[in-house]
């Protein structure tokens, strides 16, 4: 099995080259290298700060520097001064999109960074919480006048991941809610894709597939990912495994998972996309499938590890040779740190509480 803790470091290392120089983090190319020409994406500069805070929280020499880095990218370069807010880009789109302010809430905790927090919690509840349907609405314009007539799974899923890493009560009692729409109301098949009424949109991007945010029909990694977060939300352990064994059963197709299924469970994007496996893997471990989860380490040291060029392959094609169909270059690490995190800590309701703990001596697993 794979060296997780030097697994760990080595993503580290790669992630670094994320820096941008005008502030937050770039989108790496396949080498590494980053692609300054390419609008800086708040989805970036969140996930890589959390990922770096995490490694901060490890030990990790020089990983506070990049923490402070993205934060202040985040109260300057990102953050809307006249509507409040995150833009989505910078010098880009000024959408203020529900998927990316979560993760603000996700960095700013797992930083520890309670003004910041405050303030994107703030924002989280009175713009994007809909009490009525007890869900995140999706996307508004700049100013808040204008709301898409979609309602997404997706940002609702990390929602309830950032929810957990405030460990307000309150907020935990949204992600319950969330998950109860989401995963219990919500199958045998998941569906993605909702109307302003949360009414399901099956056939929503049937001609755009392979979508690297809303495909079209069942996302196999979501429901891995869902089932660890419902398993830590506790309460859904049944529906957990449920969502686990569906998603091996229809996501796995004998060499790696796929990235869609339709409703009947058929393969739609046959490409493997590497945060699937790091979703599974993830799950594996909190559900306590061990030889599923050597398994599929074994899988990605094999087809995915890019030991030459750093971190992983992000996609590879269905004869498990990288390709760019979905995604191009190895734009950040935040799945696959993650998975090689969640097998060595105690479960908890954020990994910035589960690696203090693993560091105090509380976990199964000392620290080094």
């Amino acid at each position: 099995m794979v060296d997780l803790a030097a697994e760990t470091d080595r993503l580290l290392d790669f992630a670094e080259g994320s820096r941008h120089p005008e502030g937050g983090f770039a989108w790496l190319r396949t080498d590494g290298t980053p692609d300054l020409d390419r609008p800086r994406e708040l989805w970036i500069t969140t996930r890589m700060t959390h990922v770096f805070a995490l490694g901060a929280l490890l030990g990790r020499p020089g990983a506070q520097a990049l923490v402070e880095h993205g934060l202040q990218s985040l109260r300057t370069d990102f953050r809307d001064p006249v509507h409040g807010g995150w833009f989505a880009q910078v010098g880009g789109s000024t959408d203020k999109r529900a998927y990316e302010h979560v993760f603000v809430v996700l960095a700013a905790c797992t930083a520890g960074d309670q003004e910041l927090l405050g303030e994107a919690l703030e924002v989280l509840e009175t713009r994007f919480w809909d009490e009525r349907a007890g869900a995140l609405v999706d996307v508004w314009n700049r100013d808040w006048t204008e709301l898409e007539a979609y309602r997404g799974a997706n940002a609702n899923m990390h929602g309830v991941e950032a929810m957990l890493a405030t460990e307000d009560p309150v907020w935990r009692e949204r992600a319950r809610r969330v998950t109860q729409r989401l995963v219990v109301e919500n199958h045998p098949r998941l569906v993605e894709h909702f109307d302003a009424r949360w009414r399901p949109l099956p056939d929503y991007n049937r001609d755009d597939p392979a979508h690297p945010f809303r495909p079209y029909g069942a996302t196999i990694g979501h429901w891995f990912e869902w089932a660890r977060l419902a398993f830590t939300l506790g309460g859904f352990e049944a529906d957990a495994r449920r969502l686990f064994a569906a998603a091996v059963r229809d996501g796995w197709d004998g060499s790696g998972f796929v990235y869609t299924v339709d409703w009947d469970g058929r393969p739609v994007v046959r490409d493997r996309l590497h945060w699937v496996l790091c979703e599974a893997i993830g799950a594996a471990a909190v559900l306590g499938e061990d030889a599923l989860q050597q398994q599929w380490w074994e899988l990605a040291e094999r087809c995915f590890i890019d030991r030459e060029g750093g971190s992983w392959w992000h996609e590879l094609d269905p004869s498990n040779r990288p390709a760019s169909t979905v995604w191009d270059g190895k734009p950040d690490v935040y799945h696959a740190l993650q998975a090689t995190l969640l097998p060595r800590m105690p479960l908890a309701p954020s990994l910035r509480r589960a690696v203090a703990a693993w560091r105090s001596g509380e976990g199964s697993s000392p620290p080094p």
